[in-house]
């Protein structure tokens, strides 16, 4: 029955730290953008058809199949 009288101030304690660093988290600006890293994944970043790449490789055409690094020419 002792150990009641320390564990409910220890929840109590670790639950306000808990709150204490959510609120912190979401004044930092933790949870602003939460579908940009989802999204920044699937994008592709030697697409040609990005509006910045088009311009650098107009004159070199990839085959399908070439564009690794380790491909047999």
């Amino acid at each position: 029955m002792e150990v009641i009288y320390l564990l409910i101030p220890g929840m109590i304690f670790l639950g306000l730290v808990m709150v204490g660093i959510l609120v912190w988290a979401i004044k930092n600006g933790q949870y602003e953008d939460m579908d940009g890293d989802a999204s920044r994944i699937l994008m592709d970043d030697d697409d040609p058809l990005l509006p910045g790449e088009a311009k650098k490789d107009n004159k070199e055409k990839k085959e399908p199949g070439k564009n690794w690094p380790d491909a047999e020419p």
